[in-house]
């Protein structure tokens, strides 16, 4: 896969990029059938939430690729992992999980600010997500990323649904790693807010540990379907469970 050296520098000091035109349609269309199934057929992970006042929900769900085989297929596949070795400079890259992530027409519900690294057993300053829409996404409308948070360390994971920290169980540890996430919607003339229009075939690169948040999808008419898959690369430690 053959990325511009800018477009790799971009990612390695902001932790988030936006790559035009990877995706051909096919891999657009196989994982749009792919999300319509889990919209039918949601797993026992699956979050159905709604804001204050929307009419519509964020819809949520994760680990289905091995019953989904159009996201198996995406994994194995699309040019998605070549996208993550480039970027990362990796000659070895394994595919994690995927996370669907749908806002229907009306959902006022946002995405909390958070990273997606605390959330999981791993470790490593290689590791990302690539956060691709099967729908046009209008920057109102497209996650946000504030540019080299990715450095800044490890923040405690938000719960969506509550938007309050999860228990750290381990205090000891929660002083030495985890950080409380800023308030970032209160203070956002204080930040680097990396946004984008993103269309289908397009994708966003970020580093797992990249600070990120979205807002609710105002359109009374358009859909917010968003296929996020989850890479590791040699350099990443899986702790044992």
């Amino acid at each position: 896969m053959k990325i511009d050296p800018k477009l790799i520098d971009e990612y390695e000091q902001n932790g988030a990029v936006l790559l035009k035109d990877v995706f051909d349609p096919f891999w657009i269309d196989l994982v749009h059938d792919g999300i319509e199934k889990i919209l039918a057929d949601p797993s026992c992970y699956s979050e159905k939430l709604k804001g204050k006042t929307g009419d519509g929900h964020y819809f949520d769900d994760y680990c289905n690729w091995q019953r989904i085989e159009e996201f198996k297929k995406f994994a194995l596949e699309s040019p998605a992992a070549a996208i993550v070795g480039t970027l990362t400079k990796s000659k070895e890259v394994a595919f994690y999980h995927e996370h669907v992530l749908v806002k229907e027409p009306g959902t006022d519900k946002e995405t909390p600010w958070h990273h997606d690294q605390s959330y999981y057993p791993i470790d490593g300053e290689k590791v990302c997500s690539i956060w691709m829409p099967v729908d046009p996404v209008p920057r109102d409308t497209c996650v946000q990323f504030i540019a080299g948070s990715h450095k800044w360390g490890w923040f405690e994971p938000i719960k969506f649904e509550t938007e309050r920290p999860y228990q750290i169980i381990d205090n000891e540890c929660e002083e030495k790693i985890y950080q409380k996430v800023p308030d970032v919607a209160a203070n956002k003339d204080k930040y680097n807010i990396l946004s984008w229009d993103v269309q289908p075939g397009d994708c966003i690169v970020f580093h797992m540990k990249t600070l990120h948040g979205a807002p609710g999808n105002a359109s009374r008419v358009n859909w917010r379907r968003v296929f996020s898959s989850r890479w590791l690369v040699h350099s990443t430690i899986v702790s044992e469970l």
